[in-house]
């Protein structure tokens, strides 16, 4: 895990824009069309050295591959595991299923239905052994030729995977979200053995509250979710904390979220995970005010916060001032040494994702890297 040391690092979600031949080709392939392999897989190398060569002329400090192979940042697993193969899931998000005409607009996105998600019919095994790997190689490829401080990749939770994709299979949930941990560690551990931190996405541990467990209390659902982080650090029991981060994330769509669980709700759950960064929403308007609750909690020793300075549903370009002083709020509150500046969440958190325009999105991130360096001659003279 690289720290700030003399300045405040800069980095994002994990996923940016695709290529418009890249997006035409992975529809095709998740709607069952016939795809070249060997033409895909050129098209990705090819994607992940453009959007690495646009991080750092963005001045992005901890760059990544952009999820340029990946469907969506969770249901790309059912290309790569075994056992996902029943009948697709539906999903009621609490919050925009009040206003009906949202709905219908959230969920009429073409690359949000496009998304496959066939129920876990059979037992869990890796099927894919290559494909992480094939990632790793990418980035590695793509990183050499540019100026950057480090690199990171996302990779699934056990929990979201449970969250998208319903078990039809396993005796109960327990067995479940195990066995797909036990699964996931190949990835986990492919990526970490390359070099890179892994970044383990975590949209079950807020989201699922109001989606997954909308029907449980919050006592209730507060165990389910210590149940997810257990399966979790089983999954990372042989990665070193510090080449970890997670990242937490109330849901990447334009809705009313005022069903969000309040992070005050789930913070000590959050810290009890083995990763040793926490990537958080703090910029939209339903958590840009949650800054505050560092001034109660005390962020434990060895944890760094990576609070999100950058919406990720609008066209607007932050102001590097205020990007500057939401980097401050938290460096006073829990040191500066343990603030990276981060966006909410992803720009292309699934393929064809358009909420947010390309080109906007790197001057979105150019910006955050001249709030950084406005933030940092204020905190390290």
């Amino acid at each position: 895990m690289h720290r700030s040391t003399d300045r405040f690092l800069t980095t994002h979600t994990g996923s940016l824009p695709r290529p418009d031949e890249l997006i035409r080709t992975m529809y095709a392939k998740e709607e069952g069309v016939p795809v070249d392999p060997g033409a895909l897989a050129a098209q990705v190398k090819e994607a992940v050295a453009a959007v690495v060569r646009k991080q750092a002329d963005a001045q992005v400090d901890l760059i990544n591959d952009g999820e340029m192979s990946k469907p969506s940042y969770a249901t790309y697993i059912k290309d790569r595991l075994d056992g996902f193969g029943g009948t697709g899931n539906t999903f009621i998000y609490q919050d925009v299923h009040e206003f009906p005409r949202l709905e219908k607009k959230v969920f009429g996105d073409p690359g949000r239905s496009r998304r496959k998600t066939p129920a876990c019919n059979a037992p869990i095994a890796v099927r894919d052994r290559v494909a992480p790997q094939v990632d790793a190689d990418n980035l590695k490829s793509a990183l050499s030729g540019v100026k950057a401080t480090g690199g990171f990749m996302s990779a699934a939770s056990p929990g979201v995977v449970s969250l998208f994709f319903r078990n039809d299979y396993y005796k109960d949930f327990e067995s479940y979200i195990y066995a797909i941990a036990d699964a996931m560690r190949h990835e986990y551990e492919t990526v970490a053995k390359a070099g890179f931190v892994l970044q383990i996405d975590c949209p079950d541990l807020a989201m699922g509250r109001h989606i997954q467990y909308a029907d449980l209390d919050l006592p209730a659902f507060r165990k389910r979710a210590q149940l997810h982080i257990e399966a979790l650090n089983h999954a990372l029991g042989g990665i070193p904390p510090e080449q970890l981060r997670m990242h937490l994330c109330w849901g990447n769509y334009e809705g009313p979220h005022h069903f969000d669980v309040p992070l005050a709700d789930i913070i000590d759950i959050v810290f009890s995970a083995r990763p040793a960064a926490i990537s958080l929403e703090a910029a939209n308007p339903r958590h840009a005010h949650e800054w505050a609750l560092f001034e109660t909690v005390k962020l434990p020793d060895g944890k760094v916060l990576i609070p999100g300075v950058l919406e990720s549903k609008s066209n607007f370009i932050e102001h590097p001032e205020l990007i500057a002083q939401r980097i401050g709020r938290y460096a006073k509150l829990v040191g500066r040494e343990n603030v990276i500046a981060g966006s909410d969440c992803g720009y292309g958190t699934w393929v064809g994702q358009a909420a947010v325009d390309p080109d906007v999105v790197f001057a979105k991130l150019a910006a955050m890297a001249e709030g950084a360096r406005i933030a940092s001659k204020v905190f390290w003279k």
